[in-house]
């Protein structure tokens, strides 16, 4: 668990991260360079990082046993919302770049967006907290509380 105290902010903590897969934790079907080593990251600082995934190319099962984070498939909003749900929202991130992303952006304490080559949906930049380039970048957020405190502060 990692805390986070933004000037201006209530101060919080985060143990728990819920990743989409198309567009976010893979790009056109493929996971950037870089991530494997900052998964590894979160989960020696103690996150649960889960992958929340409709699975649109058949790759979720592969690519979440590689990274060793635990897979639940939900194909729309509501199955996402419902998954999120389970889980502590208050020590939760999700990190999404989707419109079933809403789902779980609306149940957690902080949501971070990806811009990467499969774009971004607008309809979830009203959810976001946070809008990033990369996967790398979103979870680098995470490991380095100074530059997330610095985004977020009032």
């Amino acid at each position: 668990m990692i805390r986070y105290e933004p000037k201006g902010v209530t101060p919080f903590e985060l143990d728990t991260v819920v990743l989409d897969l198309n567009g976010t934790l893979s790009v056109n079907g493929q996971v950037p360079e870089g991530v494997r080593e900052h998964v590894n990251k979160l989960k020696a600082f103690g996150f649960k990082i889960y992958l929340f995934s409709g699975d649109q190319r058949g790759t979720a099962e592969k690519i979440a046993t590689d990274l060793g984070i635990d897979l639940q498939k939900a194909v729309n909003m509501e199955e996402k919302a419902d998954l999120t749900a389970k889980l502590n929202p208050e020590h939760t991130v999700s990190i999404g770049n989707a419109r079933i992303d809403i789902g779980t952006f609306k149940n957690v304490k902080l949501r971070i967006g990806t811009l990467q080559a499969e774009g971004i949906h607008i309809e979830i930049l009203k959810y976001i907290d946070v809008l990033v380039p990369s996967i790398n970048d979103a979870l680098d957020l995470l490991l380095n509380p100074d530059s997330l405190c610095a985004t977020l502060r009032t």
